[in-house]
């Protein structure tokens, strides 16, 4: 029916009609694509870790894969997760990305209401170092001790301190030293300090270099169990005998330890489709079997300390969607807003679309239909006027409608309107010219 509407319009209106609608559409297309739904950024910032640990080279990873795609990723190297979580909560720090350790929201206490884990990544244990001539086996024993734990802004100092304090081991109690990494691994192995904490993978070059050393002992927490069920964020791991060198059998026992989650976090007002490209990436880089991971167990959305992306969590369970698994990424992104944009604008522009050809066809009648009031209102007072009659005042209101509804331009099909309304005046006319003719003095007979 619409398209029957449409063929009574003259071909130049239909062109008006089309080019308008594209232009009507065109415009909101814009607005919303610019404003109201934008495409993800081609530019990420990512706050890492210090440039010798494990989250600087996972950043490198991240950075080699997301460009792939076209995304840029910027690192940001910072002194570890506690350093992170304060640049993610300062909005005037520009990082949209950052590796995170489980327990270091819990420790702080902060309020992150606008930050969410994307996926946990893997496992991070806290190694505790010490002399093999003076063991110990619980936290509690570390009164009085010079215990390395870590340098600030570290997920291993965050998490040593509050694992200590739980004891009831803090900073009046022993000599909590503010060095890590290798730099803890050469003060221990000098004696000029008694313990070390570290938290990262089995495979970080300080835990592989004090495993490696015949005079350092790693403590095995026989009370992993209790601290996994006092911290959710924490997981009992057991490090079985010769898992880090089989030829030299390290270690030679059974260690119990605890690990919290590496996490990939982010602000909340992350683009959607920027969520689905980093859990792929995550995919790519952890879902290998690891010292403590199995094959396939992550990245995952188990939640840990801070609230789960539910972006994130669908991506991961139903992985891509059929434009994103048959197109390249941008132009997956820009139909699917596209899409977004289009049903909704379409169920506003089909019945739009429907009602153009009854308001156009409004519209030219209007033209016609205009001068029938004025033909009608002087055909009633030819009908009832007595003399004198303004004769030339109704012959020249009459030449003037017909001149105008001359000059009307319409559609070949309401042309025949036109006519009829052309006779009518006609015929108006006729009816002035007869009264007028009757009006007339009757001439005498002749005699």
């Amino acid at each position: 029916m619409a398209f029957e509407n449409y063929a009574q319009l003259s071909r130049r209106t239909r062109i008006g009609l089309a080019v308008l609608t594209a232009l009507l559409a065109g415009l909101a297309i814009w607005l919303t694509v610019s404003l109201v739904n934008p495409g993800p950024p081609r530019t990420v910032v990512l706050a890492s870790g210090p440039e010798t640990g494990l989250y600087h080279q996972y950043a490198q990873r991240y950075k080699t894969i997301l460009a792939k795609v076209g995304i840029r990723v910027v690192e940001r190297m910072t002194e570890g997760a506690d350093e992170n979580l304060k640049l993610l909560l300062d909005p005037h720090a520009k990082v949209d990305i950052a590796f995170m350790q489980g327990g270091v929201v819990t420790a702080s206490g902060a309020d992150v209401g606008h930050i969410e884990m994307l996926a946990n990544l893997y496992y991070e244990p806290l190694w505790m170092f010490m002399h093999n001539e003076h063991p110990f086996v619980h936290v509690n024993q570390l009164v009085g001790k010079r215990i390395a734990v870590g340098l600030p802004g570290t997920g291993a100092r965050a998490l040593a301190t509050m694992l200590m304090k739980a004891n009831g081991v803090d900073e009046r109690d022993a000599d909590l030293r503010p060095i890590g990494g290798d730099e803890a691994v050469l003060a221990l192995q000098k004696k000029e300090i008694d313990v070390a904490f570290f938290v990262g993978g089995a495979t970080s070059a300080a835990v592989q270099k004090a495993m490696r050393d015949p005079a350092l002992e790693l403590v095995s927490m026989d009370r992993a169990e209790a601290y996994q069920r006092r911290y959710p964020f924490l997981t009992r791991l057991t490090l079985p005998t010769g898992t880090i060198d089989l030829a030299l059998n390290i270690p030679n026992i059974n260690v119990e330890l605890v690990g919290t989650k590496a996490m990939l976090v982010a602000r909340s007002n992350l683009h959607p489709a920027l969520i689905s490209v980093l859990i792929d990436a995550a995919r790519e880089v952890h879902s290998g079997q690891g010292v403590f991971e199995a094959a396939g167990e992550f990245p995952g959305t188990a939640p840990v300390d801070l609230p789960v992306s539910a972006d994130a969590d669908q991506h991961r369970r139903f992985g891509p969607t059929f434009l994103y698994r048959i197109m390249p990424f941008w132009l997956a992104s820009l139909i699917e807003r596209m899409l977004i944009i289009l049903v909704p604008l379409l169920a506003v522009l089909v019945p739009i679309a429907n009602y153009l050809p009854s308001i156009m066809r409004w519209r030219v009648r209007s033209r016609i239909y205009r001068w029938y009031g004025e033909l009608a209102f002087l055909e009633r007072e030819i009908a009832t006027r007595e003399a004198p009659l303004p004769i030339d005042q109704w012959l020249a209101d009459l030449d003037r409608i017909e001149h105008a509804v001359y000059r009307i331009s319409t559609p070949v099909s309401y042309a025949s309107e036109r006519y009829t309304l052309r006779e009518h005046v006609q015929l108006v006319r006729q009816n002035a010219l007869a009264k007028a003719a009757a009006q007339q003095p009757t001439a005498p007979a002749p005699t």
